[in-house]
């Protein structure tokens, strides 16, 4: 029966709040009109997205779509009306990942980003703010931010000052010991006496305070400031601090594993709501040494000043019941942090993986959410890369999983020497090539940038396309760089290490004793370099052809800065170069490399098109430094582990896994334990670039350094699970045998070998002997009977490391006369001969040079090639 109630009797109280029931028509009816950016997404992945309330972090492990969650939780905020746009702070480590979250939020919403103005890097998003209060640090709101090129010059000037031997005590070093004392958050003043002492006898600490000095009075700062000084300017003005408090209601951090002390005390000051009743301090301010250092992490006790700040404790934080005042907790934002603990690889340049294994404990109630699942990889390598990472003891825990099939296992290699590891993986990659597979889809990493030289060489030689990432950029070049600092001094007039680049370039007859005159009267009288050419130039302190030339410079540098207010920055830039004369330089260089670098200040040119106005575009010169060039060209890509963090391939090489390589002895020696978990987690986040094959390879002898030294396989082979890993042999043959007392090798049968070797590589060099009628030694079972080299010392007796390079078997040898060769000899051919090359197919000859053909491949294109590995067809 239904009961009726009098009109005149209903209240608000008797009307209870509504939820749509479970499952019901309401439920089911929202359901269908949700929003579609929350389809195809996993239950933890969800859970991330829609827990938008308190701490959260998101342990996201390799390929679990933390990009996606991070994005869609952006959309979620947004759609769900929790925030404006310009209320979210998110923050990442790369420009490219910044990138990449705005272009899938505008796919996501519909609409551009554009009204998100905190997505960026922390140094952008630092940078801005104290752009926005430069004043407070002693700087004008149109500083410059110097590279490292820029410091380390500075400070060889303040050695020179000092009368600081700049060989014994390098200015690199002291800029390494800068950057690392700024990524722990310590000012001058913070500086522990103990590490001040390490530097020149002791005066590092004062080379510290004279090298901020000097950045103020340059009007500059460099990346470390962006953050340092956001720091300090948070501590000392509260109300400011209390201004983004209030700003930001949510505050997303991508990639928090490697986040340094510096990012995390910023962090902390922004994530504390405006309500808090303090604001973080570093642990041990105010406590006794004892007391600060009870319950830190075992990093926290390497400094005097530990690195963690900690909000009050909970019995700080509260009152005492008996005193009648109401307890206070800490007032933690809407804070989500996503990381993966183990992919934490960059603590040598001041990542701090307690960070983030402190999380619940720096964020009390925090909510932690796995991401487990895989879309990257097979079965068998996500088995072997949890199995490995299994072995280290610092670590919240997760296991990956996939729900995809289980693959191809993962291989392990021996080889002889690192040429034999060389030549295996050359012929495995172009194995898979041969069944249709990109090069791009080809990755070899390796630990140390010196493995590289010999996959570089055995490319050049078999014709493979390869890229080095993390090799030259664009704007490291000579001739960007100098004219990135006539804008930079047209910028920022106080710049004097850009205006010293280029006051004398191109030649103007101010010479270096010109050059330290300004410096000195600059010094003197504390203004600019620029400001003190002004006043030198009205003086008769120079000669009168030098004060001539200075005072053209000063003049053409007040006449583009006035321009710059009516003319557009890409046009005002040909201006620079047109009128400076240092187009004009270029156009008279008769090098070889004049016409490129000629083009390349066009392309600089060009480039500065995509900004509204040239501060911006020195901005984004100072912040972002990817490589551009070869992008769309199918190629190996070849770099180190620590580079290869967020890519992915298909098939991927992992050469060098022997102690003392991979781990690192370098880093056993330093750090310990701490750095062989580093290592560890290393080789799993090295593992885990492959998505259908992971390649791995070790070598019995490597050169390091020019020294032949015999390794043993690393120990973290051991640490791989024997059920998804397969042993197999070499497909790079053997320089070596049985011979010369080095012992028997699994190759040193070469007739069997050779019946079954049919590489590319090795079919050239059979037709290249038959058609030599033996000029590589002659007889020999296919060739590989082994000779002296021409450039071995015959009298040296016994076997010598240093000429290992010189005694090889055929195809070796043939490659090394190859090189010879090329240097001096004259080709068969001739032009328009139509030839073949066993990779590329039938061509035509364009180009002579020497033995270097430039052929017109049907198929391939355009090719260089040596003749000797092409035949007439």
């Amino acid at each position: 029966m239904i009961r009726m109630t009098e009109p005149s009797k209903i209240t608000s109280e008797s009307v209870p709040d509504h939820q749509p029931a479970a499952g019901g028509i309401a439920a089911r009816a929202r359901a269908s009109v949700g929003p579609k950016y929350l389809a195809g997404l996993n239950p933890e992945q969800r859970d991330a997205v829609e827990t938008l309330d308190g701490p959260v972090l998101v342990l996201a492990g390799a390929g679990t779509g933390k990009t996606r969650v991070l994005t869609t939780r952006i959309a979620h905020i947004l759609s769900q009306g929790r925030a404006r746009p310009a209320e979210i702070l998110s923050v990442t480590f790369t420009n490219k990942a910044a990138r990449e979250m705005k272009h899938r939020l505008g796919q996501m919403l519909g609409h551009a980003v554009e009204g998100m103005p905190w997505l960026g890097t922390f140094h952008s998003i630092g940078g801005r703010i104290l752009r926005t209060h430069a004043e407070l640090a002693q700087l004008k709101s149109n500083f410059t931010v110097l590279d490292t090129d820029d410091q380390v010059r500075l400070l060889k000037q303040l050695l020179q000052a000092d009368n600081i031997d700049d060989k014994r005590w390098p200015a690199r070093m002291l800029a390494g010991l800068i950057d690392g004392w700024k990524n722990r958050g310590l000012t001058p003043s913070q500086v522990p006496p103990g590490e001040a002492a390490v530097f020149a006898n002791g005066k590092g600490g004062k080379l510290y305070a004279s090298y901020q000095e000097r950045l103020k009075i340059l009007n500059a700062a460099d990346f470390g400031d962006l953050l340092l000084e956001d720091i300090r300017i948070f501590r000392e003005h509260p109300d400011i601090l209390r201004q983004y408090q209030q700003r930001f209601k949510y505050i997303l951090v991508d990639e928090y594993q490697d986040t340094n002390v510096a990012q995390y005390l910023w962090l902390r000051l922004l994530s504390q709501a405006p309500s808090s009743c303090a604001s973080p301090r570093m642990r041990g301010e105010a406590a006794s040494q004892s007391d600060a250092n009870e319950g830190d992490s075992p990093s926290t006790a390497l400094v005097e000043t530990p690195p963690h700040p900690d909000l009050l404790s909970a019995s700080e934080a509260r009152r005492d019941p008996a005193s009648g005042e109401k307890e206070k907790t800490p007032h933690i934002k809407n804070i989500c942090c996503v990381g993966d603990d183990d992919q934490s690889i960059y603590g040598w340049r001041g990542a701090e993986v307690d960070n983030i294994l402190r999380f619940d404990h720096d964020f009390p109630g925090a909510k932690v959410i796995r991401l487990e699942r895989n879309y990257r990889s097979t079965g068998h390598i996500l088995a072997a890369a949890s199995h490995l990472i299994a072995h280290n003891e610092g670590r919240l825990g997760k296991t990956l999983r996939t729900e995809d099939q289980d693959g191809e296992k993962v291989t392990v290699t021996g080889s002889w020497d690192s040429e034999e590891e060389a030549r295996g993986i050359g012929e495995e990659i172009e194995q898979i090539q041969r069944k249709g597979e990109k090069l791009n889809e080809i990755a070899i990493l390796v630990r140390a940038s010196y493995q590289m030289r010999e996959f570089e060489d055995r490319f050049v030689t078999l014709g493979l396309p390869y890229r080095v990432i993390g090799g030259p950029r664009f704007y490291e070049r000579a001739e960007i760089r100098d004219a990135l600092a006539y804008l930079r001094v047209i910028n920022s007039p106080a710049d004097d290490l850009a205006f010293e680049r280029i006051v004398n370039t191109p030649k103007r007859g101010l010479g270096d004793a010109t050059v330290q005159m300004l410096h000195d009267h600059a010094r003197k009288r504390r203004i600019p370099l620029f400001e003190a050419a002004r006043a030198v130039v009205e003086t008769d302190e120079l000669k009168p052809k030098a004060r001539g030339s200075l005072r053209d410079v000063v003049a053409s540098f007040d006449r583009w800065r006035a321009q710059r207010e009516v003319t557009a920055h890409t046009d005002l830039a040909q201006i620079v170069l047109d009128e400076s004369g240092y187009t004009e330089m270029w156009q008279k260089d008769r090098s070889a490399d004049a016409a490129g670098r000629l083009e390349n200040l066009k392309e600089l040119v060009r480039s500065m098109e995509e900004f509204e106005n040239l501060q911006g575009f020195l901005e984004h010169i100072s912040l972002v430094m990817d490589r551009d060039s070869g992008a769309d060209e199918d190629a190996v890509s070849l770099m180190t582990l620590h580079s290869a963090k967020g890519l992915e391939f298909d098939n991927v090489f992992l050469p060098g896994w022997e102690e003392g390589l991979f781990p690192s002895q370098r880093t056993l020696d330093e750090q310990g334990r701490a750095g062989l978990e580093e290592e560890r987690r290393l080789g799993h986040v090295g593992i885990t670039r492959a998505r259908r094959r992971a390649m791995i390879y070790f070598a019995t002898n490597r050169r390091i350094h020019g020294t032949w030294s015999t390794t043993i396989p690393s120990r973290f082979l051991d640490e791989l699970p024997a059920a998804n890993v397969e042993i197999t042999e070499s497909k790079g043959g053997s320089a070596w045998g049985g011979t010369g007392g080095y012992g028997a090798s699994r190759f040193d049968d070469m007739e069997a070998f050779g019946s079954t070797y049919s590489t590319p590589g090795w079919q050239r060099a059979q037709a290249n002997r038959n058609r030599g009628g033996g000029r590589n030694g002659g007889g020999g079972s296919g060739g590989f009977e082994e000779q002296t080299s021409s450039f071995s010392s015959a009298s040296s007796p016994g076997p010598d490391f240093g000429s290992f390079s010189s005694r090889r078997r055929g195809p070796m040898t043939i490659e090394g006369e190859l090189v010879a060769k090329s240097t001096g000899t004259t080709s068969e051919f001739s032009l328009a001969d139509r030839v073949f090359h066993q990779k590329f197919g039938y061509g035509r000859v364009t180009r002579i040079d020497g033995n270097k053909l430039t052929i017109a491949f049907d198929k391939a294109g355009e090719k260089k090639v040596v003749d000797s590995f092409v035949q007439r067809a």
